[in-house]
């Protein structure tokens, strides 16, 4: 009889005991969930990250520099800003300044997902850095309303859609200029409708409600004066003191 407390042995010589199996099968199942949660997302961006490969090859970056930018930066925004002032020379100055603007977002989901991880490892928290976006945020958000965050599910949604923005990125290289624009066919609004339908998520009681209006007036308060990127800042600014302001929820008595 087979004693199944017993370390196994698999090939080469390793031996694995059941807590390690077990332990095993949990990080796989919580990556599967994290890969199924974001592929509706992930397939959404498709049409996206072929528009940015074919749009950087028409403003004469190399498909090689374009999927590298997409490995390294993997922010759509930022790279499709960066894609339409692109010219030759380099603006590096603007570029870099625009990149800064609209990732600045990224220190409000980072500030808002720090408590939430911390049972991750140094070296996981930094690859949560590098792989986070407004979808993968979100997600993880609504993931941390019912269950642990943990980093099977966090890198499940991160590198499934990592991988699917870098394919579409490199298939819009290949394809090019026959490509029509997102907006001839009706997918220039799938993205925010996803990010949408995401957020209002977290709306469980009346209290989301001013937050959610004060940034949406910031933003088009900030985009209508001063046009631009930075309506992001303002709005995620502005909700950040709507919420200190308002007063602290009274618990029922039991």
């Amino acid at each position: 009889m087979i004693d199944k407390d017993r370390p196994r042995l698999l090939g080469r010589g390793f031996l694995v005991t059941p807590e390690a199996l077990m332990s095993m099968s949990s990080v796989l199942r919580d990556v599967r969930l994290g890969v199924i949660g974001i592929l509706p997302i992930a397939l959404a961006a498709v049409p996206f990250g072929l528009l940015l490969g074919s749009e950087a090859v028409r403003r004469g970056l190399s498909p090689a520099e374009i999927s590298l930018m997409s490995m390294i930066v993997f922010a759509g925004s930022a790279q499709f800003l960066t894609v339409s002032i692109w010219s030759h020379p380099a603006p590096w100055a603007a570029l870099a300044l625009a990149a800064f603007l609209i990732n600045l977002r990224h220190v409000l989901m980072s500030a808002s997902l720090s408590p939430k991880l911390k049972h991750f490892r140094s070296s996981q928290k930094a690859l949560v850095a590098f792989l986070l976006a407004d979808e993968i945020w979100a997600l993880n958000e609504r993931r941390a309303m019912i269950h642990q965050i943990t980093p099977g599910f966090y890198f499940g949604t991160a590198l499934g859609l990592y991988v699917i923005w870098l394919a579409a990125t490199i298939a819009g290289t290949v394809l090019g200029e026959t490509l029509p624009a997102p907006e001839t066919i009706g997918f220039d609004f799938v993205f925010a409708a996803l990010f949408i339908s995401l957020v209002t998520g977290f709306a469980k009681t009346w209290r989301a409600l001013p937050v959610v209006i004060s940034s949406l007036a910031a933003s088009l308060l900030f985009k209508s004066v001063f046009g631009g990127t930075g309506f992001i800042v303002a709005g995620g600014l502005a909700g950040m003191i709507a919420a200190a302001l308002l007063p602290p929820e009274q618990k029922e008595a039991p």
